[in-house]
């Protein structure tokens, strides 16, 4: 009976729970940088690389017992309007765990960043394919349809540049920039006519990571080169944070879901973009800032966590 009862749970985990990993993978990310340039310890981001690590091969072996049970669920899921785009933050959190882990398991690394990238590329354009093929409707357009194509080019695109592969690096950001250009001006009109059902009102967080994400990948691919281009990225990812301030009433207004965890990976990546720009412009004056970006953002997922836990265990105690 417990088996049965433990299969059907994992059975039951939504692709959407693969936000949890990005999450930790991009506070992981920042906690890194803070050691690079703050002297932190060094052992807090290796530990939330590891912790992360073991969420995600807990997802994986989730999703890979699904395939074997349900693959036709699971087809059904990856064409599904609303649940399909999320199953793009598998490889996007394997890209993210893989450069986590370079600096001290390059080969193992490698192979792991180049075979989520792989599968990155191919999903993105399944799934690209399969919105034309199918005839998506776009009002069922969500934020999250910014993760297969753009997203996952862009963090593929700074992953490659770490990984001695700049010529990669360089192709995934035109699938993302690209992708930005055709997808992006859809699903503003989408937000537009109407607002969100709200479970997926925190998807709206999604909307900022395009050119912090973009920013992030050019940096890593130009050396932190501060060009009009950078710039330019960085003017984008200004208006993107503002719009997300004009959100906040309605983020308030929301009942805690595992949804918020769509708020964790943007606001990571805005934090190391911001912390690099702040060495980049600040450098002599940059700590105090930076350490209090850290520490926001640290409080805002460790917070997410804790209630996520918590909801798990009275979700356990009920049943």
């Amino acid at each position: 009976m417990t088996d049965n009862k433990d299969l059907r749970a994992m059975l039951a985990i939504p692709p959407n729970f693969f936000s949890m990993s990005t999450g930790l993978a991009g506070l992981a990310g920042v906690w890194r940088l803070g050691a690079k340039l703050y002297e932190l310890p060094a052992l807090i981001g290796n530990g939330l690389y590891w912790l992360t690590s073991i969420l995600f091969a807990f997802l994986v072996l989730a999703f890979v017992i699904k395939l074997m049970v349900q693959p036709r669920q699971v087809w059904a899921d990856l064409a599904h309007p609303v649940q399909g785009p999320f199953y793009a933050l598998l490889p996007v959190s394997g890209m993210l765990l893989a450069q986590g882990f370079l600096p001290t398991a390059q080969p193992a690394a490698t192979l792991l960043f180049f075979s989520f990238f792989g599968m990155a590329l191919l999903l993105g354009g399944w799934m690209t394919g399969q919105w034309i093929a199918g005839g998506l409707d776009v009002d069922v357009l969500h934020p999250a349809y910014i993760i297969p194509t753009i997203t996952s080019g862009l963090v593929a695109a700074e992953g490659a540049a770490r990984f001695g592969s700049p010529a990669m690096g360089w192709m995934s950001f035109g699938v993302g920039v690209l992708s930005f250009l055709i997808l992006y001006p859809f699903i503003l009109y989408r937000l537009f006519r109407s607002r969100l059902p709200t479970p997926l009102i925190p998807t709206l967080a999604i909307l900022m990571s395009p050119p912090i994400v973009a920013g992030n990948a050019y940096f890593a691919l130009s050396n932190d080169a501060a060009d009009g281009f950078a710039f330019g990225l960085a003017g984008g990812a200004l208006l993107m944070a503002l719009m997300q301030v004009r959100f906040l009433p309605i983020y308030r207004r929301l009942t805690f879901t595992h949804g918020f965890w769509a708020f964790t990976f943007p606001c990571a990546a805005a934090a190391t973009f911001a912390i690099r720009w702040l060495n980049l412009l600040l450098p002599e004056n940059d700590e105090a800032l930076g350490l209090g970006i850290l520490a926001g953002l640290t409080l805002l997922i460790g917070g997410i966590a804790v209630r996520s836990i918590v909801s798990r265990c009275q979700a356990l105690k009920q049943s």
